[in-house]
């Protein structure tokens, strides 16, 4: 219709009619092209308050295993530490209780990650979503980080855990890790880290097989040896966890606090 008109006006030479329908294309054109872009900014705007969103949430879960982390490593330290004394002959401990603090020095204590919001963004190219820089920025430093896969690796293949767990039969490992093990505690649940594994226990093994256990432990001459070990490498990653990476954790704390003040 409009290409007919304009035919049309050229014909007739009449040019200040042309100019108007040149100027209606124009503008037709660059509305439609300022809705289209509206539009997808809209789109892009509410994508992005998404994903800001459940990068939050993430984080936040994020900053509770981190301190769980700590306590429940704190926990394992303080145990190790006991036991180690106690078979050096330097602090006397009743047999149960040097059974127990034996047991939990072999602990550890997976992280779970919330690293898919992280994994997406990265994955799709659209990190540049997340317009907050310091959240942006803080994100990058957590998921890249290799410390909990360290701790990780070191927990479960710690000499000390193997050899504390061939030492002892598995009816009382069971015994131990159903009375004196780790308490489960919520994500979230900042309360709840305290002493989720260093907590008064009873183990029900009747004295006697208390002190066979015992017997058998102190029987195995590379134990105080690996317990130390164990006690250097928790040290390491306790040490890691609240002073190398000292920054990530202070922006971790904050991003709690924020959020719970809403």
């Amino acid at each position: 219709m409009i290409v007919r008109r304009l035919a049309q006006r050229i014909r007739q030479q009449d040019w200040v009619a042309i100019g108007i329908e040149l100027i209606v294309v124009v503008l037709g054109v660059f509305i439609g092209l300022q809705a289209s872009n509206w539009n997808e900014e809209r789109g892009t705007s509410a994508k992005a308050q998404v994903f800001t969103e459940r990068l939050k949430a993430d984080l936040l879960a994020e900053a509770w295993g981190y301190e769980m982390q700590i306590g429940y490593h704190s926990d394992v330290l303080s145990n190790a530490e006991k036991a180690a004394d106690a078979l050096d002959g330097l602090t006397p401990l009743p047999e149960e209780a040097l059974l127990v603090a034996a047991y939990r020095a072999t602990q550890y204590n997976s992280n779970t990650r919330r690293r898919a919001t992280y994994d997406e963004l990265t994955s799709t190219g659209e990190m540049g979503l997340i317009r907050d820089e310091a959240l942006r920025v803080l994100a990058m430093d957590v998921y890249t980080s290799t410390m909990f896969d360290i701790m990780d690796d070191e927990g479960i293949n710690s000499p000390y855990r193997k050899a504390f767990r061939t030492t002892l039969p598995y009816r009382i490992q069971r015994a131990l890790a159903s009375a004196c093990g780790d308490k489960t505690v919520a994500v979230g649940d900042y309360d709840g880290i305290k002493n989720s594994l260093d907590y008064r226990c009873s183990t029900g093994l009747a004295a006697d097989v208390i002190a066979e256990n015992v017997a058998a432990l102190r029987a195995n001459r590379d134990l105080v040896g690996l317990l130390r070990l164990r006690i250097a490498d928790v040290e390491t990653s306790l040490f890691n966890l609240a002073t190398y990476y000292k920054d990530i954790r202070e922006s971790l704390a904050r991003l709690a606090k924020e959020a719970a003040a809403r």
